[in-house]
């Protein structure tokens, strides 16, 4: 799933300790090293490092986040990271089944309370009126989405019956819905202001009244080398959610966004998601957030 940034390829930048030869294994005790990325800065970072630093308080652990320059491909890093000799403790990404089978720990408290399945329509702006009338899912299936050909959402929208066209680059997609090639390019609803900010893309725009959504969960994935550290993030989490920290937390930084698109539920296209584990705590209502709700 285009995660938390879209995948790119990226050369790695790494500390002079690192390229000495030194050991990439923490140890348990040692400080949380967390990814600083270079050239594309990650504009969840923040939030992340907030999240992480409230779940070693409540937790009552003294770790230290320690950041790492770091600027490597989605798919390499979660490699590194599962086998236990990586540069960094822990990454954030949505969850699948593959991931969660790989070695890594998954700490599983959707700390983006479902928003990465929150999904706005980009679309061509000329074509506004027509996205009007779109009214359900077979309306949708006569149109061609737009994702990146490894994204586990493009799993997602073709078990659902809807037709997509791929790409390998993330900005080539947004090139092909410009020039005709896809109709459509479902974005998340914590990327798309990003993407649209400072009159980018100008003749691209959000269909109105409209989105899909499908169960999604955003966890904090550990190293299985540090075992303490999972658990220490799992205990403090849990904390978290019950004395409504967390969420105060998440709303402190995406309440304006949700704010930002209202969509009534009667508007909202409702998709099944075949990647999600069985273990992801779905019934437990105070970890998610549904559309039209703002915190």
């Amino acid at each position: 799933m285009q995660s938390f940034p879209p995948p790119r390829r990226r050369r790695l930048f790494a500390l002079p300790w690192l390229l000495a030869g030194l050991p990439l294994r923490a140890q348990p005790g040692e400080p949380v090293r967390v990814s600083q990325h270079i050239s594309t800065p990650d504009p969840q970072l923040t939030y992340v490092r907030r999240v992480v630093e409230l779940a070693l308080n409540r937790a009552g652990s003294r770790l230290e986040i320690r950041p790492i320059e770091l600027d490597m491909a989605q798919g390499r890093s979660l490699i590194e990271l599962a086998a236990g000799h990586s540069h960094i403790d822990l990454m954030w990404t949505v969850t699948d089944r593959e991931r969660e089978a790989s070695g890594l720990l998954p700490v599983r408290i959707p700390i983006d309370r479902g928003l990465m399945g929150w999904r706005l329509l980009l679309v061509r702006r000329s074509e506004l009126a027509q996205w009007q009338r779109v009214r359900g899912l077979d309306d949708l299936r006569r149109r061609l989405a737009g994702q990146g050909h490894d994204w586990p959402d493009t799993t997602i929208l073709r078990a659902n019956g809807l037709q997509v066209g791929t790409s390998s680059g993330y900005e080539a997609l947004f090139r092909m819905l410009a020039a005709g090639r896809i109709d459509y390019f479902p974005r998340s609803i914590l990327e798309i202001d990003a993407e649209l900010a400072g009159g980018r893309r100008p003749e691209l725009a959000i269909a109105p009244n409209l989105m899909l959504h499908y169960p999604a969960a955003a966890y904090l994935f550990v190293s299985p080398a540090r075992p303490d550290l999972a658990e220490a993030l799992r205990i403090g989490l849990e904390a978290a959610v019950a004395d409504g920290s967390f969420q105060r937390l998440h709303h402190e930084f995406y309440g304006a966004v949700l704010k930002a698109h209202p969509v009534s539920p009667g508007q909202v296209l409702r998709l099944s998601n075949p990647l999600l584990p069985a273990e992801t705590p779905l019934r437990r209502r105070e970890l998610w957030l549904q559309p039209g709700e703002t915190g």
